[in-house]
C-alpha cells in the first residue's frame, strides 16, 4: 500500500489582488470609476470613523487615522478586490473595555499584537478555517454586538448625564435608566432628525449617502436652532474632544496627518505615558487575539460578500496577511484595529469600484478631509453620530434572520445562538466565541455520531454477484470515522458469528478517518484476530488510506488485507477460497 501524496500548496501571495488586476490591463476608464466610487465610500467612512472611535473610547481622529493607515495598507496588499478596511462596530464590544481599562496607548498597543497574530495566521494559510466557524456563533455574537452598541448610543442620542459609565452591561443600563430624567430636549431633537434623515434620504435619492445628508441635516438643523432658539445647545466634538499642538490647546479634530509615534509612549489609563513591559503584553494578549479572530472572521466574510456581488474571487491567506499588515502598522499611527467593513465594501462596489484602489482612494479622500475640514468637521453634534451608530446597529443584528433561525433552526442550534448572543451581551466576546465554537464542535460531533456506523450486510451485499462463501460476512461501513463516532460504530464488530473466517469490511462510505478511528479499528480487529478471523478492508478512500500509511498498517498475511478498490476485496475474498 502506497501513501498518496499531494503537492505542497504555494505560498501566499501578498497584493494578489492588486496584481491580477494590473496584469489584466488597468486602463483611463478603470481609473475614473474607482475615483468616484473611492470619493463616495470616502464620504461615508468619514464620520463612521470618527462615530467608532467615540464607541471605542478613543478621541475621534483615531479613527481617521485608522481608516487612512490600515485602509490604504489593506487596499494595497489584499487578497479581495473590492475590500474596504477601516474600523467597524463588530470591535467595539471589544476595543471599549481594553481602552477603559489600558488607555489610548493599551488600546493600539493590543491592536499591534492582534495584527501579528492575522500575519502569522496568512503565512500559515489559515484563511479556510475562518469558514468553519459556525453560523449560529457569528450570528449570536453579531447580534450581541449591535445590542451593547446600541446601548451605547443612549447616553449621547438622549444628552444624558451620567458620569463615568459602568464596564457591565447590566449595570451600564442601570445607570442609563436612573440618568433618564437628565435628558437634553436639544440633543435629543438633532438625535431624531438625524435618524429620521437617515431612514427616509435614501427613499428620496440613494445619489447622496445616507450618513452624509443626514449630519449635514443634523449639523445645519443644530446651528439654525442655536440661533433662532435661545438656550438650545447641543453637545458637539469640539465641545468633547480636545487635542494639544504646540504647547496650544485646541478643539474637536487635529488638522494634521496621521504622524508617527510609538503606542506606548501614548497615554495610559492614568494619562501618563503607558510604556512597555512583558507583562503588559502577557494581560494584553487574550483580548489581542480576541480582535485578530473577530478582525480575520468580519474580513474574510466581508470579502466573501464582495465575491458574490462580483462573481470574483479572493485569496483569503493573502488577504489575512494584509489586514495583519495594516493592523501592526497603523497603531505606530494612531490607529486602532481594522478589519474588512461589509457595509463600506458594498458600497464601493455599487458604486462602481474597478479594483483595489478605490479603496485606497477612499483613504486619500478620509486623509484629505482631516487637513482641510478639521474644523467643520469638529462642529458635528454628538448626537448625530450616537444615530448614525445606532442605524449601524440595528442593520448588524439583522433582527428577521435572527428570529428566522430561532424559530426554524433545530433546537441545538438555537441553543448556541442564544447562548452566544447572551454572553457577548453579559459577559464580553472571548467568552461568547470561546463557548460557542466548543458548544458547535460539540453538535457536530454527536451529529456525526448519528450519522456514522457499521452494519452487516446480508446476502448478495451491494450486488455482488455470485454470492460469496457462507464464512465470509460483509460489514459497510458509514460516514467518517473520527473520535465522535469510532466508537459508536465500532460497537457492531464486537460480536461475530461462529464459523466466519473472514470479515470484509466495505468503506467506501468512509470519507475521514482519524487517530480515534484508526484506535478503534485496530481494537476491533484484535478482537478479530483472536479468533482467527481475517479481515479484509474494501475501498478505502485516499485520506483514510494516507491515515492508515502514516500508522505503518501493511497487509498481514492471513490477518489483514487493504484495498483501495471494493471490487478487487472482494474477487481476492473469493480467491483465497478457491
Amino acid at each position: 500500500m502506497s501513501e498518496a501524496r499531494t503537492p505542497p500548496a504555494p505560498w501566499p501571495r501578498p497584493a494578489s489582488a492588486l496584481r491580477e488586476v494590473l496584469a489584466e490591463g488597468y486602463d483611463v476608464a478603470s481609473l475614473r470609476a474607482d475615483l468616484l466610487a473611492g470619493a463616495v465610500v470616502g464620504v461615508v467612512a468619514l464620520p463612521l470613523s470618527m462615530a467608532l472611535a467615540i464607541a471605542s473610547g478613543v478621541p475621534p481622529q483615531h479613527g481617521l487615522y485608522t481608516a487612512i493607515v490600515a485602509g490604504a495598507l489593506t487596499a494595497l496588499l489584499g487578497g479581495s478586490r473590492f475590500q474596504v478596511s477601516g474600523p467597524t462596530a463588530a470591535f467595539v464590544v471589544v476595543l471599549s473595555p481594553i481602552s477603559h481599562r489600558y488607555g489610548v496607548g493599551g488600546l493600539l498597543l493590543a491592536t499591534t499584537l492582534a495584527g501579528t497574530i492575522l500575519f502569522a495566521m496568512g503565512v500559515l494559510r489559515l484563511g479556510r478555517l475562518i469558514e468553519f466557524v459556525p453560523h449560529p456563533v457569528t450570528t449570536g455574537f453579531t447580534a450581541g454586538i449591535a445590542v451593547v452598541i446600541a446601548t451605547l448610543q443612549i447616553k449621547d442620542l438622549l444628552g444624558l448625564t451620567t458620569g463615568a459609565m459602568p464596564e457591565h452591561f447590566l449595570l451600564r443600563v442601570q445607570a442609563l435608566a436612573r440618568a433618564l430624567p437628565s435628558t437634553h430636549g436639544p440633543d435629543l431633537a438633532v438625535g431624531a432628525l438625524t435618524l429620521g434623515t437617515l431612514l427616509f434620504s435614501p427613499r428620496v435619492s440613494r445619489r447622496v449617502p445616507a450618513p452624509l445628508a443626514a449630519l449635514v441635516v443634523g449639523t445645519a438643523g443644530a446651528a439654525l436652532a442655536a440661533r433662532v432658539l435661545p438656550g438650545f445647545d447641543v453637545a458637539t466634538i469640539e465641545s468633547r474632544f480636545h487635542y494639544s499642538l504646540g504647547g496650544r490647546i485646541g478643539d474637536g479634530i487635529p488638522p494634521l496627518p496621521p504622524l508617527p509615534a510609538l503606542p506606548w509612549s501614548l497615554p495610559g489609563p492614568d494619562g501618563r505615558p503607558l510604556g512597555l513591559s512583558l507583562g503588559l503584553l502577557r494581560e494584553l494578549l487574550p483580548s489581542a487575539f480576541t480582535i485578530a479572530m473577530l478582525g480575520a472572521i468580519e474580513s474574510l466574510l466581508s470579502a466573501v460578500v464582495a465575491d458574490g456581488m462580483t462573481g470574483r474571487k479572493h485569496d483569503p491567506d493573502a488577504e489575512l496577511m494584509a489586514q495583519g499588515t495594516g493592523n501592526m502598522v497603523a497603531p505606530f499611527f494612531g490607529g486602532f484595529a481594522s478589519t474588512g467593513a461589509i457595509a463600506r465594501t458594498a458600497t464601493s462596489i455599487r458604486s462602481g469600484a474597478r479594483s483595489p484602489l478605490a479603496a485606497f482612494v477612499h483613504a486619500l479622500v478620509v486623509l484629505l478631509a482631516v487637513l482641510l475640514l478639521a474644523p467643520l468637521l469638529g462642529r458635528l453634534p454628538m448626537a448625530s453620530l450616537a444615530a448614525l451608530l445606532l442605524l449601524v446597529a440595528w442593520n448588524m443584528s439583522e433582527v428577521s434572520h435572527f428570529s428566522r433561525i430561532v424559530r426554524g433552526a433545530p433546537r441545538a442550534d438555537v441553543a448556541v445562538l442564544l447562548t452566544c448572543f447572551g454572553l457577548t451581551v453579559f459577559f464580553d466576546m472571548v467568552v461568547a466565541v470561546s463557548v460557542g465554537v466548543v458548544m458547535a464542535a460539540l453538535l457536530f460531533m454527536k451529529r456525526m455520531a448519528e450519522v456514522s456506523g457499521v452494519r452487516l450486510v446480508s446476502e448478495h451485499p451491494l450486488g455482488v454477484e455470485p454470492p460469496l462463501p457462507r464464512d465470509v460476512v460483509v460489514y459497510e461501513v458509514a460516514g467518517p470515522l473520527f473520535f465522535g463516532a469510532a466508537q459508536k460504530a465500532m460497537a457492531a464488530l464486537e460480536q461475530v458469528s461462529p464459523g466466519v473466517r473472514v470479515v470484509l469490511l466495505d468503506l467506501r462510505s468512509v470519507p475521514a478517518l482519524d487517530a480515534t478511528g484508526l484506535v478503534g479499528l485496530e481494537s476491533a480487529f484484535e478482537r478479530l484476530h483472536r479468533h482467527g478471523v481475517l479481515v479484509v478492508l474494501g475501498g478505502v478512500q485516499s485520506q483514510p488510506l494516507r491515515a492508515m500509511a502514516r500508522a505503518g498498517w501493511r497487509d498481514r498475511r492471513g490477518r489483514l488485507a487493504i484495498y483501495g478498490s471494493f471490487e478487487r476485496a472482494v474477487a481476492e475474498v473469493r480467491r483465497a477460497f478457491e
